[in-house]
């Protein structure tokens, strides 16, 4: 069975206020029905959490190796979120690619979060798909799909709905890269999906039909799909 790499962003699941009950239970519901069809790893992000405590650790003068580690923490606690809703799926967040390998050939589905400092989650993601010879990585996020600028930012920005993986280089090639940064694909992750080859979708993680589609591997899912793949 071909194998689907997904990053969750971790502001899905556990919001500011708690825990977002209904969508983590619906995006638990989308990966146990397409694990009928493909095995999934998923990598989930530490989201607004994350950069809570990230921010507080910064202003005290942490340094990034440390404001990683805080980060890395707080995603394997969103990646147990989840897993309270997946009862098919290995029943803790892997520590390393070889056990996240391993646990997905008895696991339909396998759920982490971050692994060494300086890895974001999607570059994570993209190297656990890697490894795993997957057909594409699915990246989640907060907004529809890759813009040619930050739609939030500049009302102007065009949703691109093809693009390849060098342009996805270039949008984000001035992303921030320390701890607790923001965007819809990181820089270190693009520049890991153009030197991986694997094809990339883009979508809006609480589209459940965008995402279900995208992991399963259509090409008529509303979001970003980036190709120059395998």
């Amino acid at each position: 069975m071909d194998a689907v790499a997904v990053s969750l962003g971790g502001s899905f699941l556990v919001k500011e206020n708690g825990v977002d009950v209904a969508l983590t239970r619906e995006i638990a519901a989308v990966l146990e029905r397409v694990s009928t069809q493909r095995r999934v790893l998923a990598v989930v992000g530490g989201g607004a959490v994350a950069r809570t405590y990230i921010q507080g650790a910064r202003a005290l003068g942490a340094p990034e190796t440390t404001l990683d580690e805080i980060g890395i923490a707080v995603t394997r606690i969103n990646a147990r979120v989840l897993l309270s809703s997946l009862p098919h799926a290995y029943p803790k967040p892997p520590l390393s690619f070889d056990e996240a390998l391993l646990a997905s050939r008895s696991y339909p589905i396998v759920v982490m979060g971050g692994t060494h400092p300086g890895h974001t989650t999607d570059a994570v993601t993209v190297m656990l798909g890697d490894a795993a010879r997957a057909k594409r990585i699915v990246i989640a996020t907060n907004v529809d799909g890759v813009y040619s600028a930050d739609p939030r930012k500049d009302p102007a920005a065009k949703h691109l709905p093809r693009l390849t993986a060098e342009d996805l280089v270039r949008i984000t090639g001035g992303g921030d890269a320390k701890a607790g940064g923001t965007g819809v694909v990181d820089a270190l992750g693009a520049k890991m999906i153009a030197r991986s080859g694997i094809e990339c979708a883009v979508v809006d993680g609480r589209d459940l039909k965008a995402l279900e589609g995208a992991l399963l591997g259509r090409t008529d899912f509303h979001g970003s799909l980036v190709t120059g793949g395998r």
